[in-house]
């Protein structure tokens, strides 16, 4: 099975950098860990024509989908700071596995933004990852959402993990500036976001900065994780930021279109060494989502649309805030053969 990554890193002395360049698609097979130049594919066009194609033929394929999307399904996943090219395609590999495992019939691609590995370059990590958001957008999400492929009905959704979280912001904002990506008709599905490193007042109901998000998304589902010590305001590195969204959750006066899933109960009882799919190599608290299994299945129900956010059932209304559990999906989820191509 080949794996799909666009990056924006450049190319110095026959390897990528992390530092900002133009952006590349790469395409690697199944066993390959590693991105270098020798993935890159000559042609953006095929890149896009083949992510359709393997998306079409999983909803295609699956004899029950679950999605209430008409076509195939793709997920940008977005990683975080302080991320080799090697370990953001190694969870992006084992987010695919998960999802596909708990009947998500779609593809993962990821968007691999300048990200150094070490902890000083946080602020130039942030202000590369602004450089260049704008490309997630006109190089990425475009060409599948507005059909510079013809006849694409491709659903489209973001998964933004830490930092990955203010490039997506970012995009969305940079869109603003560009007049014919503004006016053009395209929608986001879902956003979801893990270990998200911006501010939870960002996220209330009229914040300019998150404005040209929601207005482009159909729902965003915030996991919160209140043990991750990477996003603690009393980390060093942190300078005293505001707290962050993905540690103490959803301002109250949230946009009516988000939803916030908190994890701290389930993860305090997670056996890392026997409940994570993959060493995760970095931070467990801050990385462990797309090790999990459950967070998988959550995510997989999120990403369909079938289910209210309310109902899923990998969640609980726990003190008047929905928590993250371990659940399987409704008994007889089989059995609704949901068309979303018929009209009722």
């Amino acid at each position: 099975m080949a794996h799909y990554m666009m990056t924006a890193r450049r190319i110095l002395r026959g390897e990528f950098d992390p530092n900002p360049g133009p952006v590349k698609y790469l395409k690697l097979q199944e066993g390959q860990t590693t991105p270098d130049t020798s993935h890159i594919l000559s042609s953006g066009k095929q890149w896009f024509q083949e992510i359709r194609d393997k998306a079409d033929a999983l909803a295609t394929a699956a004899a029950t989908p679950f999605s209430t999307s008409p076509k195939g399904d793709v997920l940008f996943y977005v990683h975080g700071y302080n991320t080799t090219q090697r370990v953001a395609f190694k969870r992006q590999v084992e987010l695919e596995k998960n999802l596909l495992a708990e009947g998500w019939c779609g593809v993962v691609v990821g968007f691999d933004w300048p990200s150094d590995s070490h902890l000083l370059n946080y602020v130039e990590d942030r202000m590369d990852g602004a450089k260049v958001a704008e490309s997630l957008v006109t190089k990425g999400i475009l060409p599948l959402a507005v059909g510079d492929i013809a006849d694409c009905e491709t659903n489209i959704h973001i998964l933004a993990h830490s930092a990955g979280a203010y490039v997506v912001v970012s995009a969305f904002l940079k869109s603003l500036d560009r007049g014919k990506i503004f006016k053009s008709d395209w929608r986001i599905g879902q956003v979801a976001l893990i270990s998200a490193d911006i501010s939870a007042s960002s996220l209330a109901d009229g914040h300019e900065r998150t404005q040209p998000m929601f207005r482009r998304i159909m729902r965003l589902t915030n996991y919160q994780n209140p043990f991750d010590s990477v996003l603690a305001v009393s980390n060093a590195k942190r300078l005293g930021v505001s707290p962050r969204v993905g540690r103490v959750g959803l301002p109250d006066n949230a946009h009516p279109k988000a939803a916030n899933v908190n994890c701290g109960a389930f993860f305090d009882a997670m056996d890392p060494a026997t409940d994570l799919t993959i060493d995760i190599e970095g931070n467990i608290p801050h990385a462990w989502y797309t090790a999990s299994r459950v967070f998988a299945r959550d995510l997989a129900m999120t990403l369909e649309g079938a289910i209210d956010r309310h109902a899923i059932p990998t969640r609980e209304m726990v003190n008047g805030e929905l928590s993250l559990r371990d659940a399987t999906r409704p008994k007889y989820q089989d059995a609704w053969k949901l068309n979303p191509s018929e009209i009722y």
